[in-house]
C-alpha cells in the first residue's frame, strides 16, 4: 500500500508538472531563505560557548548616574575583584581584563613595529577562569610577573617560530621591554576574544594595583561555584557600594554619604549579566567587543518564519485551486473503497515529495546564495554537510513542512461527497480561504517593504544630517605617538603639503574613538552634589578648525595667550548641566581633580554648538576640550583634488620622521558610516528577504491567476460573443485580485507603521515615517499584483472564444 501511495504520488505530479515545479520552486524560495537565516541565528547563539564551565562565568556590570549623566558600564574600577574575593564567598575567581586599543610590538634590535589592533592586560587566573591551555608555556608562571605576555599563535608568527617564542623580548609602543611567556591558539570567531592577539600581565599595570574606587576602566568576570546561582550574591554585590565606594568619594567629598547622594538623585547599582548572554543581550559602554542585539535575531526569525509560511500558504492555496481537477478522482476512489485516511495519506504523500524536491533545490539555491549571504551578514557561514544531526534536522524539517503545507488540502478534498463531484454539481469550495491566504500573502510582503523603506530612510537621515563637525575630506591617521618626539614636526610638515588645509593631533575624535569621561565642579561649589559627569578631550590648537565646530561664544585655543594651557572649551549640553546661558559662562572656572587648597583650575575660555560624537541613538551628552600633548591619532583636513597623491606624501614624511613605523590611515566618513553598519545590514537584509517574499507571493499569485483564468474559460468565451472587449475581460479577471491585495494593504499599512515606529525609538535622533512611505508600499505591492495577474488575465481574454465554446 505505501509503494501504491508513493507511485500515484509520483504520477500525479508527472501529469500536472506546472503546478507541480511552481509548488517545489515557491517552497524552495522559503526553505533556502530560512536556512540560512537558521545558520546566521545558530552561530549567534554559539558565542563564548566553547570555555570552560561557561554557565558558571558572568560579568559584572556598573549603573552609574552622577553629575546629570547617566551610564551603563560593562566595566567596573580596579579593586573591585579584590572586594568580591574577599566579601562573596560564592566565587570561586575572578580575571580582569584592561583594554588598550592598537600595540605596536617589534623584535629587540629592529626598527620595523608590527601593529596588533586588539591588546588587553589580563589577570593570571585568565587560564583557569575560562580554561585555556597553553600552546607553549606553563600556565601557572605565564602571567605571574610584570612585563610578561603571552601572544596567540598567528601574533606570535609575525615575529618568530612559535616554539621558541617563551623567553623572547619584544619592545612594545617603542617603550617598555616585555618577555613573552606563553603562547596560546587562536580564539574562535565566535569568542568575545576572537580579535585579541596580546595579552599582558596585569601585575605590571599600575592602576590595577591603585584602590581607586572612581574610574570604571576594568572588565571584571566572575566565576560562581557550582550550584549558585547570580542571585544569590546580588545583595552583597550591591553592598560594596556602601562598604568601599563610599569611603572611596569621601576622600574627595568628605563628609558625604549614600544616603545624600540617593537624595540627589545619583545611583550606582553593581548587576551581573551570563558569559553566554552578553553578545545578544548587552550593549554598553566599553565593551570588549561588537555585540549583536536580540532584537536582530527577533528580526531575522519572524523574517524565516515568514518566508516558510508564505510558502506553505503558496502550496495550499495551489493545491485547493487545483481540487476541481481531481475532484472526479477523490469522487471514484471514494466509491471504490477508499474511506477519508486513505485519502489524507495519499495527497500527504504527494506534498512530502514535493517538500523533498523543494529541500534538495533549497540547498542548492543556499549554497550558490552563500557568499552574497556571508557578505551580507558579515560572518565565515558554511551548511554543515558533514553533520549527522544536520541531514537530522534537515529531514524532519522537510517531513513537517509537507505535512504542514499539505495538511488543509488532504483534509479539504478527502471531503468531497462522490455524487456530486462524479456528476459534476459539486462546488469544490475552498474559495474564502484561498482569499485569506492570499490576502495574509501580501500584508506580510506590504509590511517587509515599509520596514525597508524606513530602514532606508532613517539612513539617508543619518547621511544627510547636519552632525555639527565636518566629515568630508578628513583623513584619520592612526598610531602617530610611534613618532616619539617627532610628532609635532610630522604635523607641521603635513600641514605645509600642498593637498592639505589643516591638521591636528587628538586621541579623541567624533568618530569610534578613545572616551574619557570626568567629574568637574565649580569654584565655589566643590560639593559632590554640585558634580558634574562630562567628556574630557585632550586636543590641540587646530582641533575646533580641523573639526569645523561652530564656537557660539567666547574663542578657539590660541597660541598667543598662553594662560590657554589651563583653559577649557565646553559644548551646550555642558550648559545645560551648569544651567547656564553660553556668554555667562565664559570666564568660569572649573576643576575635575579636588586637592584641597592645592585644586587647579580651568577656565571657560569658548563654547561650541553640540555636535554628535556618538552614535545618533544617543543624545549629546556633555563635553569638556583643553590643550593635551599626547595624542594617538592625527586628523588631516584635505584640499579637494588628488587624494591618492596627497596621501602618498603623507606617507613619504611618515617614514622619514617614523622608520619603520606602520602607517595606518582611514577617512573619517568611513569610519563614521562603521557606527551604522547593523543598521545598513538591517536594511540590506530587510530589502532582500522582502524581494524573496515578493517573489513567493507573486509564484502563488501567478498559479491561482493560470487556474482562475481556466476555471472561467467558458465564461471569457461568452462575454467575447457577447461583445466585450480585451480590456474588460482583463479588467475583470485582475479585479477580483487587486480587492485581495486592497485588504492586505489596509492591514498591513498601520501594522508597518507601528512597528517601524517603536525601531526608530531606539534613536535619539531619527526620521519620521512620512505619508509616502506608506504610499510607495501600497503602489508597489498593487503593481507588482497587476504584473503578475495581468499578463494571465490579458492572455486568456484574447483567447479566440471558438475553442472554448465549440464543446458546448
Amino acid at each position: 500500500m505505501i509503494k501504491n501511495y508513493f507511485k500515484i504520488a509520483w504520477r500525479n505530479l508527472k501529469s500536472q508538472p506546472f503546478f507541480t515545479i511552481l509548488n517545489i520552486f515557491g517552497l524552495a524560495i522559503g526553505l533556502a531563505g530560512g536556512l540560512l537565516v537558521s545558520l546566521y541565528i545558530y552561530d549567534e547563539f554559539s558565542y563564548d560557548r566553547m570555555f570552560v564551565d561557561a554557565d558558571r562565568i558572568y560579568r559584572i556590570n556598573a549603573d552609574l548616574k552622577f553629575g546629570g549623566d547617566i551610564h551603563n558600564f560593562a566595566t567596573v574600577t580596579a579593586p573591585m575583584a579584590d572586594a568580591i574575593r574577599s566579601d562573596i564567598p560564592e566565587v570561586e575567581m575572578t580575571t580582569r581584563f584592561r583594554t588598550v586599543g592598537t600595540m605596536l610590538l617589534k623584535k629587540t634590535g629592529s626598527v620595523i613595529n608590527v601593529k596588533e589592533t586588539h591588546a588587553t592586560y589580563v589577570d593570571s587566573t585568565f587560564f583557569n577562569m575560562f580554561g585555556i591551555d597553553l600552546l607553549v608555556g606553563d600556565p601557572k608562571t605565564a602571567l605571574k610577573e610584570p612585563n610578561t605576555l603571552i601572544l596567540t599563535k598567528t601574533a606570535a608568527k609575525k615575529h618568530f617560530d612559535i616554539h621558541n617564542a617563551v623567553g623572547q623580548p619584544l619592545i612594545l609602543n617603542n617603550g617598555d621591554t616585555y618577555t613573552v611567556t606563553g603562547i596560546i591558539d587562536d580564539f574562535p570567531k565566535n569568542s568575545f576574544l576572537r580579535d585579541y592577539g596580546v595579552f599582558m600581565a596585569m601585575t605590571g599595570y599600575r592602576d590595577a594595583r591603585v584602590p581607586n574606587w572612581a574610574g570604571n576602566n576594568f572588565q571584571t568576570y566572575i566565576k560562581l561555584m557550582p550550584g549558585t546561582n547570580a542571585s544569590d550574591i546580588q545583595q552583597r554585590l550591591q553592598a560594596i557600594v556602601g562598604r568601599y565606594v563610599i569611603p572611596g568619594i569621601q576622600e574627595v567629598f568628605p563628609g558625604i554619604t549614600e544616603e545624600q547622594l540617593l537624595a540627589s538623585g545619583s545611583y550606582l547599582n553593581f548587576s551581573t549579566i551570563a558569559l553566554k548572554d552578553i553578545r545578544l543581550h548587552s550593549n554598553r559602554a566599553a565593551e570588549i567587543s561588537p555585540n549583536n542585539s536580540i532584537q536582530n535575531i527577533y528580526i531575522l526569525s519572524f523574517i524565516a518564519l515568514f518566508l516558510i509560511v508564505l510558502a506553505s500558504i503558496n502550496f495550499m492555496n495551489l493545491s485547493t485551486a487545483g481540487s476541481l481537477k481531481r475532484a472526479k478522482e477523490v469522487g471514484i476512489r471514494k466509491t471504490l473503497g477508499a474511506n477519508k485516511a486513505k485519502l489524507r495519506i495519499q495527497f500527504l504523500t504527494e506534498s512530502c515529495l514535493i517538500a523533498l524536491g523543494a529541500m534538495v533545490m533549497a540547498l542548492i539555491m543556499a549554497l550558490i546564495g552563500m557568499p552574497y549571504f556571508k557578505q551580507l551578514s558579515g560572518k565565515s557561514l558554511a551548511i554543515p554537510f558533514v553533520d549527522p544531526s544536520f541531514w537530522a534536522v534537515a529531514l524532519l524539517a522537510t517531513i513537517l513542512l509537507g505535512l504542514l503545507s499539505g495538511s488543509y488540502p488532504a483534509f479539504f478534498m478527502s471531503k468531497f461527497v462522490p455524487v456530486k463531484v462524479i456528476k459534476g454539481s459539486g462546488n469544490v469550495g475552498g474559495a474564502r480561504l484561498r482569499n485569506v491566504l492570499v490576502i495574509f500573502q501580501f500584508a506580510i510582503s506590504v509590511f517587509l517593504i515599509i520596514s525597508t523603506l524606513v530602514v532606508y530612510q532613517q539612513m539617508r537621515f543619518i547621511q544627510s544630517k547636519d552632525l555639527g563637525f565636518s566629515k568630508d575630506q578628513v583623513l584619520l591617521l592612526q598610531d602617530v605617538y610611534a613618532a616619539g618626539g617627532q610628532v609635532h614636526s610630522f604635523k607641521q610638515r603635513v600641514k605645509q603639503l600642498k593637498g592639505v588645509q589643516n591638521a591636528s593631533v587628538s586621541s579623541f575624535f567624533p568618530t569610534p574613538s578613545n572616551r574619557s569621561q570626568e567629574s568637574f565642579n565649580r569654584e565655589g561649589a566643590l560639593g559632590a552634589e554640585h558634580s558634574i559627569s562630562m567628556q574630557d578631550w585632550g586636543v590641540d590648537y587646530d582641533y575646533v578648525s580641523v573639526m569645523d565646530l561652530k564656537i557660539i561664544a567666547g574663542r578657539d585655543f590660541d597660541r598667543a595667550f598662553g594662560a590657554d594651557s589651563t583653559a577649557i572649551i565646553i559644548n551646550e549640553a555642558a550648559l545645560n548641566l551648569f544651567g547656564m546661558e553660553p556668554k555667562e559662562a565664559l570666564g568660569m572656572r572649573v576643576t575635575k581633580v579636588l586637592e584641597g587648597e592645592n585644586t587647579s583650575f580651568y577656565t571657560v575660555i569658548g563654547v561650541v554648538k553640540n555636535f554628535h560624537y556618538e552614535s545618533l541613538r544617543n543624545d549629546i551628552g556633555a563635553l569638556s576640550m583643553s590643550l593635551g600633548n599626547f595624542a594617538n591619532g592625527m586628523a588631516v583636513k584635505l584640499s579637494a583634488g588628488d587624494f591618492t597623491n596627497t596621501i602618498a606624501q603623507i606617507e613619504d614624511i611618515w617614514k622619514k620622521v617614523a622608520p619603520g613605523q606602520p602607517f595606518s590611515y582611514n577617512f573619517m566618513d568611513a569610519s563614521f558610516n562603521t557606527t551604522y553598519k547593523s543598521e545598513r545590514r538591517l536594511g540590506n537584509i530587510f530589502i532582500t528577504f522582502t524581494i524573496l517574499s515578493i517573489l513567493i507571493a507573486c509564484l502563488g499569485l501567478f498559479g491561482l491567476a493560470i487556474f482562475n483564468a481556466e476555471k472561467r474559460t467558458k465564461e471569457i468565451g461568452v462575454r467575447k460573443v457577447l461583445g466585450a472587449s480585451v480590456s474588460q475581460i482583463s479588467y475583470r479577471l485582475t479585479a477580483d485580485f487587486l480587492k485581495l491585495v486592497g485588504i492586505a494593504i489596509l492591514v498591513s499599512l498601520p501594522i508597518g507603521w507601528y512597528v517601524m515606529n517603536k525601531w526608530l525609538e531606539d534613536f535619539s535622533y531619527r526620521t519620521e515615517i512620512g505619508w509616502w512611505v506608506l504610499v510607495m508600499a501600497a503602489a508597489i505591492a498593487i503593481i507588482i499584483a497587476v504584473l503578475t495577474v495581468g499578463y494571465q488575465s490579458i492572455k486568456a481574454a484574447i483567447q479566440n472564444p471558438v475553442q472554448s465554446l465549440r464543446m458546448e
